[in-house]
């Protein structure tokens, strides 16, 4: 069972222009119906990136961006992890390990907790965590 990071859900979105090895990835999930997983962590992210593009005065992207975001998260409703009182206390031990990028050691948090391999670019970013990590950015078969 897979979490997916918000770098790995965005590059998705770029439809024939994404990543091979993500693309690759997302296939077998799908053709294996292996469970896939967002953290709210992730959906919020997005969401920062929407208002930031707003607050650059860009309304069209942003705008485009916040209808697939609203879309994209009613397909995962079910599948959208929350950072509960369980991935908050695991996530004050990662933190009290390596203090540094917070928001990162949430999702490996909540990663941990489920019990899921996370999925992402940033495969160094999560190495103190002790979650088991894949970069499907790198060439995946």
């Amino acid at each position: 069972m897979y979490l997916l990071d918000t770098n790995v859900i965005s590059e998705a979105r770029k439809g024939d222009l994404a990543n091979p090895g993500v693309v690759s990835f997302l296939d077998r999930v799908r053709e294996e119906s292996l469970p896939v997983y967002l953290s709210a962590i992730s959906i919020g992210e997005i969401r920062q990136a929407v208002e930031r593009i707003r607050r650059r005065g860009e309304a069209e992207p942003a705008n485009k961006l916040e209808t697939w975001l609203t879309k994209f998260s009613r397909d995962y409703e079910s599948r959208v992890l929350a950072f509960d009182l369980e991935c908050a206390l695991v996530w004050g031990v990662l933190c009290a390990i390596e203090p540094a990028r917070p928001i990162d050691k949430q999702v490996a948090a909540i990663a941990l907790v489920h019990d899921l391999t996370l999925v992402t670019r940033g495969a160094a970013t999560f190495s103190s965590t002790g979650a088991r990590v894949l970069n499907p950015f790198t060439k995946f078969s």
